[in-house]
């Protein structure tokens, strides 16, 4: 925990520089770095992390990774194996405050900040992102869940956000991720810290979001994902 909190506090005026000497592609490299550095730091604890993608994703269009979600370590190994799609996280409004570095590239790095509870800003932060992701063609992240699972054991899907990104990007394709084993770092809860449970990554085939109805994209994301969950 030290190093990591050392790394976020290091890389907080690192991503500032970034951002307003070189712009956002100093931004994007200096929160490329590190990511692959908190990624990293989990050798400390005995876990390597593995990211398994043996698909063929296309560049020239927005994808939209939708994956179960286990805990905070399951970000930095997104943002750096599928750093060339320039993922955006659909993230909690609360997180974008008095978070070293965390915060600041959720401001900055083009992230939807979504109030829970209130739907009104949440839409419109939504629609805003989905908007921006297909204007730049970045690709986006979204953890249908919600929250983190404490056990492993996914919880069912919401479907508002997923939606909405899709309406918005129907060119594009949603790229299921199966992540298992980053909840045992934090199964003790924060101390002691769980050692020696690899973590895996697994990405699944691309789905064309224009190739099927919306509740039954959703359904066979889910089932896929789910699926592969040990």
């Amino acid at each position: 925990m030290v190093v990591f909190f050392l790394l976020l506090f290091v890389f907080h005026p690192l991503q500032w520089l970034g951002l307003n000497v070189f712009g956002y592609k100093g931004h994007k490299f200096t929160v490329e770095v590190m990511n692959f550095l908190l990624v990293k730091s989990l050798l400390l604890l005995g876990v390597p992390v593995t990211v398994k993608n043996n698909q063929e994703l296309p560049l020239d269009t927005t994808l939209v990774f939708v994956s179960n979600h286990q805990s905070v370590f399951d970000i930095p190994p997104i943002i750096w194996a599928f750093r060339k799609y320039q993922p955006k996280f659909v993230s909690k409004a609360e997180l974008g405050k008095g978070i070293p570095s965390i915060s600041y590239n959720l401001r900055h790095g083009g992230a939807a900040l979504i109030d829970r509870k209130d739907p009104k800003q949440a839409i419109t932060a939504l629609v805003q992102f989905s908007k921006r992701i297909h204007k730049n063609n970045w690709s986006a992240v979204i953890f249908p869940e919600g929250t983190r699972s404490r056990n492993g054991k996914p919880k069912s899907f919401a479907s508002s956000g997923l939606k909405i990104i899709t309406k918005y990007n129907k060119e594009g394709y949603v790229v299921p991720l199966t992540i298992n084993n980053s909840w045992k770092v934090f199964k003790y809860g924060k101390f002691p810290l769980g050692m020696g449970s690899p973590i895996t990554i697994t990405t699944h085939a691309p789905i064309k979001i224009s190739s099927l109805p919306f509740e039954e994209l959703l359904e066979q994301t889910e089932a896929i994902i789910k699926k592969h969950v040990n």
